[in-house]
């Protein structure tokens, strides 16, 4: 059976970016979107992954169409600048259920099928804030954080089927999400970045594409931070 790529959150930002960057090597990718959209040489599956039965229904949609599921990069996720005594209820459980929930469940499913197959890569999109924290970010640190947690574990339950689990680590990135912090905000990231910019979305997806391909067949397990050196040391 062909092959498919999986790439949540694909329609804009960072997984737009890595959609096409697996497009543009010649795999069938299938994206998750909240809403209809349209993506050059992408098939949307429109799904809400925080109700718990999309995960299934996502990976379930995929294999009736006759592919087998080679990569799964799970991407979509929501960011609250807060401080942690200002964060409301409402806020603390979406940006739970989308960043950590959601995720743990598309990753169980994604594994049933690729230790049935005996082959795949499951990459999870993190942040370095979940390896060095921020001030105001408390609850969207944790739900990163809880990334690494899982990414180590699923990779030593699931490495002896031929299945590889890491972890992308990016720093700030030009992207609509970023776009809505302040200029002084962006030059103080730029300050401590020894890179001395922010990453460009196609940055991430190259290193995402790397984990996916055979040339990573013997990385596991790994956080690997594109971040410019923001958050060396953590």
């Amino acid at each position: 059976m062909p092959e498919a790529v999986l790439v949540t959150g694909g329609n804009r930002g960072i997984g737009r970016a890595i959609a096409m960057e697996f497009v543009n090597r010649g795999k069938a990718v299938f994206i998750t979107s909240r809403k209809p959209v349209s993506v050059d040489g992408c098939t949307v599956l429109v799904a809400d992954l925080t109700f718990p039965s999309a995960c299934d229904s996502v990976i379930d949609q995929i294999e009736s169409a006759g592919y087998t599921l080679s990569n799964v990069v799970v991407n979509a996720g929501v960011s609250a600048e807060s401080l942690l005594v200002r964060t409301t209820d409402e806020q603390i459980d979406e940006l739970v259920q989308v960043n950590l929930i959601s995720t743990i469940r598309l990753a169980r499913r994604a594994a049933k099928s690729m230790m049935k197959s005996r082959s795949g890569s499951i990459v999870f999109v993190g942040s370095v804030l979940g390896l060095s924290g921020s001030a105001g970010s408390s609850v969207y640190a944790a739900t990163k954080s809880g990334l690494v947690g899982l990414t180590r574990s699923l990779a030593r339950e699931i490495g002896s089927r031929n299945v590889t689990v890491n972890l992308v680590a990016p720093g700030y990135v030009n992207t609509d999400m970023t776009s809505n912090l302040s200029v002084e905000f962006k030059s103080k990231v730029i300050e401590q970045t020894p890179l001395a910019r922010i990453a460009e979305p196609e940055e991430i997806a190259k290193t995402v594409a790397f984990l996916c391909s055979q040339d990573a067949r013997f990385i596991t397990g790994a956080i690997i931070p594109v971040d410019g050196g923001l958050g060396m040391g953590h």
